[in-house]
């Protein structure tokens, strides 16, 4: 059985959305090959099936064969054409992020040394602390015929020990914005491809060694060749990989980076993912590195932990090894061996006002945003998971202003039960006590569909079955949605929020269903809280019935994405009318107002959830609607704490 889609994952099948789709392929006993222009891969294999290249927007066919291929074809497509498979975890973060405007990073001229590849922001200058390990040689002897069999069983110990290591380290509590690298690593040491090739090259007379060198090399050339420069840069994970299979060959371990002092610059030739996740982090001041760019995973972890990194210097790297200190501008991308005065003076400069920034914004972690009449304004987070918790907590965030429950279904083959909800609402809600967290309700659809679900074939699904119309057509999955948070509502701080709310009818069978809920759970002898109910405002037509819907509920959040597209009639994914899709534009801010003089008409609070809620050009008007929450990304939450409290004088 075979059948084409085209794909809607975000940025196609690179590495988490890759082994997700083969770890849901092997829950099937078919045989399934994904087939794109003439060439094919297993669906079993992430290192093949991210070899095969598979972008957003390509057309594919999944082709399966056995006992279950109908069910198996389903479900595959159905990932596919979701634009958050693979994504459920903490993201990776492919592009370079600056840490300032380009205007105010030094010139060329200040640092005038060695130029590479400019991959995680900000100025460094500290001691060298110089990493070379030792290049692993194949052997020049052959095996001979009798002594494969016991290579091939040092080859298996070898892979089972690296694949050991690999799950002990995520398991020894590593930062979680770390864990999706790590375990993209060990799918690769888990994956078929890498061992056959290793087993085919013993059986052509290599030692197991030697045979891993080839295996690698291989595969690690087969990537660098894409065209795609994430996808090309996976070959670094391959040779890492390989490494750590050849140390534990031969017995060996790989350097202690444990050993670098407060401050110092790492030069490397190349560095392993595996091994910098591993480093002590918060002591490396900024990384010179040979080999790597800036959609590798050296760069994503560099700029994850905001230290400065220049990559793919190249043999000029060498130059470093005898410096003492080392100068360092991951904006421009270039590194100095022992800087002279006047660039030191420069690069002290830039760290010093770089720090007086970040400094400065900590003493707004815990601050308060109060208006003079008492009113705080809530700057808290978006949040999808609870292991995005501490990175929320360290921004300062004043509780969580949408949590999305769709990522806690997508990440199971089976519909969450109701005691993992009321677990999962309940960690969350006690992790931001007393601060609020609110939760939505099931945002799901046609675009995104879940197991469990089975969704109609929609021209628009953007516009059709999902959210509260989907949930209120399915109350054996609602009514357990909503046991679940009546249960985690006992700590007192839990709000709930309806999600693609068009009618005052919608709220009032929601309000209805709570009702059934609560003389389930009293009948059962389960303990309860009771939770304000509010509404999404993300449709034309909630804002036009904003005075109806305010005396429903409790509180508004305004979900500007949804919002601006559709009162724009621009969607958000197409490119092509990009510019349309503007929170600023005057129709949206004036949706924006008619909903705030609902709000404040009815005497509930109104608030905002949606990307636009942390931008510093609207930032005032909201404040000057009545808006008395905004909730973001963490990472957004230090300047828009800032920025509010400047303006209203905390």
């Amino acid at each position: 059985m075979e059948r084409s889609t085209i794909v809607r994952v975000q940025e196609g099948l690179h590495a988490r959305p890759a082994t997700r789709f083969v770890s849901l392929a092997k829950s099937f006993e078919s045989e399934i090959t994904l087939l794109k222009e003439g060439k094919s891969a297993s669906a079993k294999s992430s290192v093949k099936l991210m070899l095969l290249g598979v972008k957003e927007e390509d057309q594919i066919t999944v082709r399966a064969e056995g006992a279950d291929a109908a069910e198996a074809v389903e479900a595959l497509i159905a990932y596919l054409e979701n634009p958050l498979s693979g994504l459920d975890e903490v993201a990776e973060t492919h592009k370079p992020v600056s840490q300032r405007p380009a205007d105010e990073s030094p010139e060329p001229q200040s640092i005038g040394g060695i130029r590479g590849v400019p991959a995680s922001g900000g100025t460094a200058l500290g001691p060298a602390f110089v990493y070379f390990p030792r290049e692993i040689r194949p052997r020049d002897t052959m095996l001979a015929p009798e002594e494969m069999e016991s290579e091939k069983q040092r080859l298996d110990a070898a892979f089972v020990r690296v694949r050991q290591d690999f799950d002990a380290s995520l398991a020894s509590g590593m930062p979680a914005e770390d864990r999706g690298i790590i375990a993209a690593l060990r799918d690769i040491a888990n994956d078929e491809e890498l061992y056959r090739l290793a087993v085919q090259s013993i059986n052509g007379g290599l030692d197991a060694v030697s045979a891993v060198i080839a295996a690698s090399s291989e595969l690690a050339s087969a990537f660098r060749n894409l065209e795609d420069p994430y996808l090309s840069a996976r070959g670094e994970d391959i040779d890492a990989v390989g490494r750590q299979i050849c140390l534990a060959l031969l017995g060996e371990e790989q350097p202690d980076l444990a050993l670098i002092p407060d401050g110092a610059i790492l030069v490397a030739e190349d560095i392993g993912a595996w091994d910098l996740a591993r480093a002590p982090l918060k002591r490396i001041g900024g990384i010179a590195c040979g080999h790597g760019g800036a959609t590798s995973h050296i760069a994503i972890i560099a700029r994850t932990h905001g230290i400065p990194a220049v990559l793919g210097l190249g043999p000029s790297v060498h130059r470093l090894r005898e410096a003492r200190m080392i100068g360092l501008d991951g904006d421009r991308g270039i590194v100095a061996a022992d800087p002279d005065e006047e660039t030191t003076r420069r690069l002290k400069a830039s760290i010093a006002a770089a720090l007086a920034e970040r400094e400065g914004l900590k003493a707004y972690r815990e601050a308060v945003p109060r208006r003079r009449d008492g009113t705080v304004i809530h700057i808290a987070a978006n949040l999808g998971s609870l292991e995005e918790i501490p990175s929320a907590k360290e921004a300062g965030a004043m509780g969580v202003g949408l949590f999305r429950t769709e990522l806690l279904f997508m990440r199971h083959l089976h519909l969450p039960s109701e005691d993992m909800q009321a677990d999962t609402y309940s960690a969350l809600a006690q992790a931001f006590a007393p601060y609020p967290v609110i939760v939505r309700t099931l945002d799901i659809g046609g675009d995104k569909p879940i197991a469990g679900i089975e969704f109609p074939e929609e021209e628009n699904p953007f516009l059709g079955w999902r959210g509260i119309r989907m949930c209120l057509d399915r109350p054996d999955i609602f009514k357990t949605q909503l046991r679940g948070l009546l249960r985690a509502a006992r700590l007192g701080n839990l709000k709930v929020m309806l999600p693609m709310v068009s009618t005052v009818d919608e709220v009032r069978r929601t309000k209805a269903l709570i009702e059934e809920c609560r003389a389930e759970l009293q009948k059962q002898g389960q303990e309860f809280g009771e939770f304000p109910l509010g509404v999404m405002i993300e449709t034309p037509a909630a804002v036009l019935v904003a005075r109806e819907l305010a005396r429903e509920v409790s509180f508004f959040s305004v979900g500007t994405n949804d919002l601006t597209q559709y009162v724009m009639a621009a969607d958000r994914l197409n490119p092509a009318v990009a510019r349309l899709n503007d929170a600023a534009d005057p129709a949206v801010m004036a949706a924006l107002e008619l909903a705030a003089r609902a709000a404040l008409g009815a005497g509930i609070e109104i608030g905002m959830c949606g990307e636009a809620a942390a931008r510093a050009d609207l930032i005032p008007a909201y404040l000057e609607m009545g808006l008395t929450e905004l909730s973001m990304s963490p990472a957004s939450i230090p300047a828009v704490k800032k920025q509010v409290c400047t303006l209203i004088g905390t």
